[in-house]
């Protein structure tokens, strides 16, 4: 008999030590930080000094994936079901997540897929002009659209893209006629617009900057609240009376439903540590963004505002991509 309960204690003993070694050696296993986008691109670059800080925070291995394809929809899906252990994490945003819910109904995943970490950062559009177009302001513009009762050509990344959706709300916002053209890139749309094939761009003040300084652009205004300490010769929408035009696209970082609260704090509290670290910042500040950090309750808060807003101009427009 007291062999069996010696057997027994040892067996309980042994069960005990597993059960504890596991957290430890989940622990070990690196967190992976999925990029929805191609290796190289500004994404990447945010993800890979994000996930060298967090690591630090961390005292943990993080690697970023590259999962690029369907506007974010392989990366964001990979994301949404994997296992909620802690070690999947997913750069997201105003593509990946909001317009890719709203606008796609047949999705296999939706916001209730994800845990929301932390809001990370945010990047501006523009009304911007070609020069030879003759145009240096708002007024002026709708002006313009109305004289020659013709559609405002805009260059888009293709229906349901930011770009487009900016359009159609400057459209009801400024009650003028728009045309969507979209490109497969930026730098495309831009060249047609300095060639005086397109009339209005809302292009990032980064990726316009170049040709504002040689002359051939003209931002007439910026889709913010304030105005930009990087371009102070530009004036916000809001500041110029046009407070429904402010728009900005953010990013963000979630994990699958049901990681650990516990494992959701700490990996926020990092994420936002790093982004508010100067090095972090300045990197925001080369490529265009502005910091806007904020745990997870401000990520909801974001998606709700993405809902009320963006999902309105695609209810109205009656806008649905597969």
């Amino acid at each position: 008999m007291l062999g069996f309960k010696r057997f027994g204690f040892i067996t309980t003993a042994v069960a005990m030590m597993t059960a504890l070694a596991a957290p430890a050696a989940q622990a070990e296993r690196p967190i992976s930080i999925v990029v929805p986008y191609a290796a190289g691109g500004i994404n990447d670059n945010f993800a890979r000094m994000l996930a060298k800080g967090m690591g630090e925070e961390l005292k943990r291995t993080i690697i970023v994936e590259n999962k690029p394809g369907a506007n974010g929809v392989i990366g964001a899906n990979y994301v949404a079901r994997a296992e909620p252990d802690g070690t999947t994490l997913l750069i997201g945003g105003t593509g990946p997540i909001s317009l890719n819910v709203l606008l796609r109904p047949n999705l296999p995943f939706g916001f209730d897929s994800f845990e929301s970490v932390a809001l990370l950062f945010e990047g501006p559009l523009t009304l911007t002009v070609p020069t030879k177009l003759g145009v240096n302001s708002i007024p002026e513009l709708v002006d313009y659209s109305k004289k020659n009762d013709q559609p405002l050509r805009y260059g888009t990344l293709g229906p349901g893209s930011v770009g487009d959706l900016y359009g159609l709300l400057v459209a009801k916002a400024l009650d003028v006629n728009v045309l969507s053209v979209p490109y497969k890139n930026i730098p495309s749309s831009l060249i047609d617009l300095m060639g005086g094939l397109g009339d209005l761009s809302s292009a990032t003040p980064i990726a316009l900057v170049e040709h504002q300084k040689s002359g051939q652009v003209k931002m007439l205004a910026m889709s913010t609240q304030e105005r930009d300490p990087s371009f102070p010769d530009v004036p916000s929408v809001a500041e110029l009376g046009y407070p429904q035009l402010v728009s900005t696209y953010w990013t963000s970082l979630h994990a699958p439903k049901g990681t650990p609260k516990e494992l959701v704090e700490a990996y926020s509290a990092a994420a936002i540590k790093v982004v508010q670290s100067q090095d972090f910042r300045d990197l925001l500040r080369r490529n265009g963004q502005m910091e806007k950090t904020g745990g997870p309750a401000a990520l909801d808060a974001q998606i709700q505002a993405d809902v009320e807003h963006w999902g309105a101009i695609i209810k109205e427009n009656n806008i649905v991509l597969d």
